[in-house]
């Protein structure tokens, strides 16, 4: 049976590669739309909630595509993959801009990286760019196909810091250990691009494509 897929366009995410990562994973009957209509994204049989760039900027474009209830409402009962800062803005605040309110879907705050430094020494740069190990905290479809310490790749100076624990589904050290998935019901939200990791990368979003929670 075929399924329709929202990508969500709020002008803030690497729309062209996390479409075509989908449309590569998807039976060939799947519809991928990337769409700011709120409607169609309501309409979905799943959504991919997909950012990249500055929190005040993504909240700010959120609301200007008028986006708030159907990211919401769609994180809130349909299938749900949030990438990057589709993660980051689901928390209630962020560090970034001075402070920034986020959604609010969930209570914890979104932390920029503090000076460290490697085993060997040497600081570590901020923003974290590359690849990096992603421990499984917990079982989940999502990571069915893919070994615990996998490598996915990263983009970013600020991580999550949820209040509620059972939301953690997996973990990165970069200086510190940090949240780098996230799950609950219907939704999972990476940290690490998919569409970006390679072969597991697109094990994580043919899973997504499958997922029935």
């Amino acid at each position: 049976m075929s399924k329709t897929i929202a990508v969500i366009d709020y002008g803030m995410g690497n729309l062209r590669s996390v479409s075509k990562a989908i449309e590569h994973v998807a039976a060939a009957d799947d519809q991928i739309h990337v769409t700011d209509d709120p409607e169609l994204i309501l309409q979905a049989d799943r959504v991919v909630f997909p950012g990249q760039g500055a929190a005040r900027d993504c909240m700010a474009a959120i609301s200007n595509h008028q986006l708030n209830r159907a990211v919401l409402e769609a994180a809130s009962s349909k299938p749900f993959l949030g990438i990057c800062m589709g993660m980051q803005v689901l928390m209630s605040f962020s560090e970034e801009n001075q402070g920034t309110q986020l959604m609010g879907l969930f209570p914890g705050q979104v932390r920029h990286f503090p000076e460290s430094r490697d085993a060997q020494g040497a600081r570590l740069k901020i923003p974290q760019m590359g690849w990096n190990r992603v421990s499984q905290t917990r079982p989940h479809p999502l990571w069915e196909g893919i070994e615990d310490q996998t490598r996915f790749y990263f983009v970013h100076s600020y991580y999550v810091d949820p209040e509620q624990p059972e939301l953690v589904a997996g973990t990165t050290d970069y200086g510190i250990r940090f949240t780098s998935v996230i799950a609950r019901d219907n939704l999972f939200a990476t940290q690490f691009h998919p569409e970006k990791s390679a072969d597991a990368g697109l094990r994580l979003l043919r899973n997504f494509v499958n997922w029935q929670p």
